[in-house]
């Protein structure tokens, strides 16, 4: 089944945004209590973000063969995550802290109408989802182009560290959102949906620091040098997309974000 969680709404925010490194309770050691500290595994998750425009009613499913017209359009999302926080809190029932503090999106929607020369299948799927979640249309992905360039500060050339491809997501949107409403969830026009990491099937292709670093145990480098296992201050994330075929190019242009200093939090006043 597509596994998914319920993310807080209250901080998506628009490319160009700047993104304060995020404090809270991380555990270094197994054995010790945790403790209270800026975020030192900062990552960026590479992924998409299809917009409801069309809702339902409560106790009412979406049918997955109906599911394409509730989905207005699609957006580039770095759905920003603090690893070190989420390996502490997400034992017990999953991320919370370290989700909440940024959501990044490119400024404009992309409509399925545009994205509709695109069109391509998903991977086959084995096993076989239950019943509910069988499409008809086979034809249920797309192909876009996706990217993900890192530009440290005071440096006039970023590297590009990851290039992949959504039509590699196991799960469709619409099987996605049939899934999200199927025990009668209520989705309301302009709700918004994250793909997951979008990872294609080589190391270059990888859509995060943790995959494309490999735990911080192959660290990348970087034009001029520079070494990068995760996010540093300074540091400015920049996604790209774009769909092009026969002549015709679709761009969902970029969403960037550069990475702030946490701020000081003295407990003691």
């Amino acid at each position: 089944m597509p596994v998914g969680y319920n993310g807080r709404a209250s901080t998506v925010i628009v490319s160009g945004t700047e993104v304060i490194r995020p404090s809270g309770q991380l555990k270094p050691n197994a054995d010790d209590r945790p403790i209270f500290s800026a975020c030192k595994r900062l990552d960026f998750e590479l992924e998409t973000a299809f917009v409801i425009g069309k809702g339902n009613s409560i106790g009412q499913p979406i049918a997955v063969d109906n599911a394409s017209e509730h989905i207005f359009g699609m957006v580039l999302l770095n759905d920003w995550s603090a690893r070190d926080i989420q390996k502490w809190e997400y034992v017990p029932l999953g991320p919370f802290n370290a989700k909440t503090f940024a959501s990044e999106v490119s400024p404009w929607i992309v409509t399925m109408d545009a994205l509709a020369p695109f069109k391509t299948a998903c991977p086959i799927q084995e096993p076989k989802p239950l019943a509910y979640l069988n499409e008809k249309d086979s034809n249920n992905s797309y192909d876009i182009h996706l990217s993900v360039e890192l530009l440290p500060e005071n440096s006039d050339e970023a590297t590009v560290v990851c290039e992949t491809n959504f039509k590699h997501m196991y799960w469709s949107m619409a099987q996605q959102l049939t899934h999200h409403t199927i025990t009668g969830c209520k989705v309301e026009v302009g709700d918004m949906m994250g793909s997951g990491t979008i990872s294609g099937p080589t190391p270059d292709s990888y859509g995060s620091m943790l995959e494309i670093a490999w735990n911080a145990t192959k660290p990348v480098t970087l034009k001029g040098g520079e070494t990068r296992s995760f996010i540093e201050d300074g540091d400015t994330v920049i996604m790209k997309g774009y769909s092009e075929k026969d002549g015709i190019r679709v761009g969902f242009g970029e969403v960037r974000g550069k990475v702030l200093p946490a701020l000081n939090f003295d407990f003691n006043k």
